[in-house]
C-alpha cells in the first residue's frame, strides 16, 4: 500500500480542501444514462494492487476522428491534479506529438508526491462519458521513444511511475481545480521556470517555457458545456470495507438537474488550491481534498498521538479505531464539520480494497483522501468558471 500520485506542481504553480451528505442527491445515486455522469469503480485496478483508487475508462481519439479512438480503462480518477496521463504501454493509437518553435518534440515531468511521470505531450481528443475536449495536450507515460530521462526530472529524488508495476494504473486523469497542470510558473522563461516541459533533440532534453494552451490541460474545462467542475459521487461502506464500490463522475455543478449544488457548504481556496483544516483547537493551513489519495494523510503521529505501523510507515495502526473531529474552512469563512476514523490498517481485510477508515502520517496539514468522498458527494470547482455557488476554485460538500 501506497500514498497515491498528487501532482506537486498543480498546487504550486497554478495562480491566475463531517457531515455526511450536503447535497440534494444521494451520494452514487445518479444515473450513468445521463450525458454527463463517467461511471467509477473502486478496486485493485488494472495492477490489481492498488486499494482506494477510483478508476474509471477514458476514450482517446486522434484530433477530429470519430473513428480513429481508442478506450482505455483502469485510469485513476484525481481530483488533486490536472491534466491526463496515459501509460504508452496502454495506449496503442498513434497521436500526434507536440513540437516546440523549432520543430523539436516537447516532452513533461510531471511530479507527484511519490514519483514522476516522464513522457512526450500528445494531442488527441479526449472523451469522457458522453462528453468531448476535442485537442487536449496529454501526457504519455514512458514512450520508448524518450527512453533517457533528464537530470532535470531525476534530481528530485522522486522515484519513476512510468509502467504498469509502478503506476499501478494506465494512466491519471485530473480533474483538479486548475485549468492547466502547471499555469503561469511553466510559461515563464529564464531560472524561474520549475523545469517541467522539455524540448527533445538527438542529444537529450532541456527545460523550455510552455505557453498555458500547450501544457497540459484538464479536460472538463475544455467541454463544450457542464465544463465548470465535477462533482465525485460514492456510497458509504461499511466499518470493515468493501472489496469494490461503484459510482460516478458528474460533469458541471448547477449546469443541469443532476448537478445542483443544494445545501452544499461551498469552501472556497486560496490561489494554491488550498483550505484550513481545524484539528484540536489548532488550524492547520494547505488542506485539500484529493481523490487521488487512497488515505486520509494528516499531521504527526506527536501532534495526533496516533502510531505509525511497525511496517508501514506511510500508515497510522492505532490499536482501536478512533472516531475524530474536524472543521473544514474556505477562504471564504464558510465552514464545515467532518467526523473520520482511523483503524489499524495492518489490520484491515486484505481482500478488500475500498476502506474510509484509512489514514497516515503528512506533517503540518490535511490531504482528504478518497476516504473521505465515501458517502457524499464532493464538488470541485475549477478556477475561474461560473457556478451557482460563486467561482472556482472551491470544493464544497
Amino acid at each position: 500500500m501506497r500514498p497515491s500520485p498528487r501532482l506537486i506542481i498543480c498546487i504550486a504553480l497554478s495562480a491566475t480542501l463531517l457531515a455526511c451528505g450536503g447535497s440534494s442527491s444521494s451520494p452514487g445515486s445518479a444515473s450513468a444514462n445521463n450525458s454527463n455522469v463517467l461511471p467509477i469503480v473502486v478496486n485493485s485496478g488494472p495492477a490489481n494492487l492498488y486499494f482506494n483508487g477510483a478508476f474509471a475508462t477514458v476514450t482517446v481519439c486522434v484530433p477530429g476522428s470519430t473513428t480513429s479512438c481508442q478506450s482505455i480503462g483502469g485510469v485513476l480518477v484525481d481530483t488533486g491534479s490536472s491534466g491526463l496521463r496515459i501509460l504508452s504501454s496502454a495506449l496503442t493509437l498513434s497521436l500526434p506529438q507536440q513540437l516546440d518553435p523549432s520543430g523539436n518534440p516537447v516532452a513533461e515531468c510531471g511530479q507527484f508526491e511519490d514519483g514522476f511521470t516522464w513522457g512526450p505531450v500528445a494531442s488527441a481528443d479526449v472523451m469522457l462519458g458522453s462528453e468531448r475536449a476535442p485537442s487536449v495536450p496529454i501526457q504519455v507515460i514512458g514512450s520508448p521513444q524518450f527512453s533517457t530521462v533528464p537530470r532535470g526530472c531525476t534530481s528530485s529524488g522522486l522515484t519513476s511511475e512510468s509502467t504498469l508495476d509502478t503506476l499501478q494504473a494506465n494512466g491519471v486523469l485530473g480533474i483538479g481545480l486548475f485549468r492547466q497542470d502547471c499555469g503561469f510558473g511553466c510559461a515563464l522563461p529564464g531560472s524561474s521556470n520549475p523545469g517541467v516541459y522539455f524540448s527533445c533533440v538527438a542529444s537529450g532534453c532541456s527545460p523550455i517555457a510552455e505557453p498555458i494552451e500547450r501544457q497540459l490541460q484538464n479536460p472538463v474545462a475544455m467541454f463544450p458545456r457542464d465544463n465548470n467542475g465535477v462533482i465525485v459521487s460514492l456510497p458509504s461502506v461499511p466499518e470493515a470495507g468493501a472489496f469494490t464500490v461503484s459510482g460516478v463522475v458528474i460533469f458541471g455543478i448547477g449546469t443541469q438537474s443532476n448537478n445542483a449544488l443544494g445545501a452544499a457548504k461551498v469552501l472556497t481556496t486560496d490561489l494554491d488550491g488550498t483550505i484550513v483544516t481545524t484539528f484540536n483547537g489548532k488550524s492547520y493551513t494547505g488542506s485539500f481534498i484529493d481523490s487521488g489519495s487512497n488515505g486520509l494523510y494528516f499531521l504527526d503521529p506527536a501532534t495526533t498521538g496516533l502510531p505509525v505501523c511497525p511496517d508501514q510507515k506511510d500508515f497510522y495502526c492505532p490499536s482501536t479505531t478512533q472516531m475524530l473531529m474536524a472543521t473544514l474552512r474556505g477562504t471564504n469563512s464558510n465552514a464545515a464539520p467532518a467526523t473520520f476514523s482511523i483503524a489499524n490498517a495492518d489490520a484491515l481485510p486484505g481482500a478488500f480494497n475500498a476502506f474510509n477508515d484509512v489514514g497516515g502520517p503528512n506533517p503540518g496539514a490535511f490531504d482528504w483522501g478518497l476516504p473521505f468522498f465515501f458517502g457524499r458527494q464532493v464538488f470541485t470547482a475549477i478556477e475561474g468558471a461560473s457556478t451557482p455557488g460563486g467561482s472556482g476554485p472551491f470544493f464544497a460538500f
